[in-house]
């Protein structure tokens, strides 16, 4: 427990690695400086150093002008803004009358269903059923069957007679001069985070200034011409009013018998008013200003399929003799929808500090750049290499073991992983590494042929000269090329000295001084421990053989990495160096 405990009083940081390079150096500080500058003006475009809350509001519209309109059997009518409003069909909406079509003197009764569809043409009164009704009638039927012209019956029903008749709208629109129609648009707004109230009608904007002022000369005017409206929308207005296209009827009529072609006048269509308040509540920036945007909201093409147009209906009542009357009215109009979008924001030290943490891990960016471009060829193998050494410390799974293997006719180290089924000596590299030098060995062994009076002159070129070894015999191991290995039962020592064929590095006069030379490993382990006995068990001095062949041939191992030493190399070694018992433990990678 007490184990635990103290682990959590420790500290761990990173490693870092510094390259003196002109080129790397500028290079991290250019891509420092741009990745700041994106950062700075993200930030200030954005406004990420500000809180902010969104908009609350409320609109109200009042809508003003008066047309003259001539109706069929009414004569002139003058339309005001209680006649063409209509009634308000959603929050923060207004509706427009353009056109209608009149029922005049609709009186309580009986008569024929005007619609002749299916369900309803009738040859008799059993083809009609007392009290029923749909969706599309017009009253209730009476059970009777009646002449709705010379050559059609239709069921009687009880509605206000005579019924509403599907004639088409008057074209051009009636009340074409609702484009110079205006709408005064009142929107009070809200921020509830920072208490900030606030309406489009500025204080600046008194009853003189709303009078007289236009859209065109001031684009925080308030008051809106309709046909302006439209067009800024991208739609005309009289297009808008009447547009004309194929009719569900056809399909109706075609059902019944008739064939008809029947053009729909669909009326109307749905404006979108758009308010957006883009805020800045800082005391040195502060601005809260209104920006209006306008669109159509309804799409054309299905506009004029299935259920096209927009249209109410509503009626003037009057009496005569007694007898209640009506005069039903089918409007047709523009509907105009009120958004309102926006927010507002304010300077927050804890919002800036948020950004900025967000932000400090854009600067990996560089030093991803970098070690990918110090990995590619664009820069030098032998500093990549060092680079890679001395940042990357490679860890093994425990289970998987990998091994340092050096040839006398290569001048590079390979790292294979181990394996109980193929010869080491063909088994294929995963990497190929330089080898380092061990520095502090050779200057020992050095020391010791110089003290024996052994120079460079005195020991011949090994590389140059030689003559190959003979092909291995019956008693010899396949894997074998120097002709000096003897075979093994374990996989991972069946290594030999050379890749290709050659002499064997064991007829070296080097392998002789440096590797079984009983004065030179004596003073090594002296130098090791002064107080130890050179003149002990062979087992020390043929450790220390290993070692000094590792020390010369493969220099300093990769790290987790066990080095090999060819079974040329470990029989010499072994003979020079013997057991007592006779037996040896064989090879134990870490």
């Amino acid at each position: 427990m007490s184990c635990r405990l103290l682990t959590l009083c420790q500290y761990e940081t990173n490693k870092l690695v510094k390259i003196n390079s002109v080129r790397l150096g500028s290079l991290k500080w250019t891509l420092n400086v741009v990745i700041l500058m994106f950062i700075c003006i993200m930030m200030l475009w954005n406004k990420n150093y500000q809180e902010f809350d969104p908009v609350v509001s409320s609109v109200t519209a009042k809508v003003k002008g008066v047309a003259l309109t001539r109706l069929p059997g009414l004569g002139d009518v003058v339309w005001d803004v209680a006649d063409y409003s209509g009634p308000a069909q959603e929050k923060n909406s207004f509706f427009v009358v353009t056109n209608v079509i009149v029922t005049k003197d609709q009186k309580q009764g009986k008569c024929a269903e005007v619609v002749p569809r299916e369900g309803w043409v009738c040859q008799t009164d059993k083809d009609c059923s007392k009290g029923a009704w749909d969706q599309h009638s017009h009253g209730v039927q009476t059970g009777a069957c009646v002449k709705f012209d010379v050559r059609r019956k239709t069921c009687e029903v009880s509605a206000w007679c005579p019924v509403e008749t599907r004639s088409k709208p008057p074209r051009p629109a009636l009340l074409t001069a609702a484009e110079n129609f205006t709408v005064l648009i009142k929107n009070n707004i809200r921020f509830p985070a920072f208490n900030y109230v606030r309406r489009n009608i500025l204080p600046k904007m008194n009853d003189a200034y709303l009078k007289g002022c236009q859209r065109g000369d001031d684009a925080l005017c308030p008051i809106f011409r309709l046909g302006d409206v439209v067009h800024q929308a991208r739609e005309n207005f009289t297009e808008l009013a009447v547009e004309v296209g194929l009719v569900e009827e056809m399909r109706l009529a075609m059902e019944v018998g008739l064939v008809v072609k029947v053009d729909l006048v669909v009326e109307g269509g749905v404006i979108g008013i758009q308010i957006n308040w883009d805020c800045n509540l800082d005391r040195l920036m502060e601005r809260c200003l209104p920006k209006y945007s306008f669109r159509r909201l309804d799409e054309k093409e299905s506009n004029r399929t299935l259920y096209p147009g927009l249209n109410f209906r509503f009626a003037r009542y009057h009496s005569e003799n007694g007898v209640e009357m009506r005069t039903l009215y089918k409007a047709f109009g523009i509907r105009f929808d009120v958004m309102v979008f926006g927010k507002a924001g304010k300077f927050s030290f804890i919002q800036l500090i948020v950004y900025i943490g967000s932000t400090l891990s854009y600067y990996a960016l560089t030093t991803i750049f970098i070690d990918w471009l110090i990995g590619t060829s664009c820069y030098q193998m032998e500093a990549r290499q060092n680079y890679s050494e001395r940042k990357v410390e490679s860890v093994q799974d425990k289970q998987q073991c990998i091994l340092s293997v050096s040839f006398v006719d290569e001048n590079h180290l390979r790292l294979v992983r181990r394996s109980l089924k193929k010869s080491l000596q063909n088994v294929k590299p995963i990497s190929v590494l330089p080898r380092k030098e061990n520095n502090g060995s050779h200057l020992r062994a050095m020391l010791e042929l110089l003290q024996q009076g052994i120079t460079s002159k005195s020991i011949p070129d090994i590389s140059r000269g030689a003559k190959p070894s003979p092909q291995p015999g019956p008693s010899q191991p396949v894997w074998c090329v120097c002709g000096g290995c003897s075979s093994t039962p374990l996989r991972q020592e069946e290594l030999c000295c050379r890749r290709s064929s050659g002499p064997c590095i064991t007829s070296s006069p080097l392998f002789h001084h440096l590797v079984l030379s009983r004065p030179l490993l004596e003073a090594v382990l002296l130098y090791r421990d002064p107080l130890c006995d050179p003149a002990g068990p062979t087992a020390a001095l043929r450790h220390c053989a290993y070692e000094q062949y590792i020390s010369w041939r493969v220099g300093v191992p990769p790290t987790d990495s066990h080095p090999v030493i060819p079974r040329c190399c470990v029989e010499k070694i072994r003979e020079e160096f013997p057991s007592q018992d006779g037996e040896y433990q064989g090879f134990r990678p870490r």
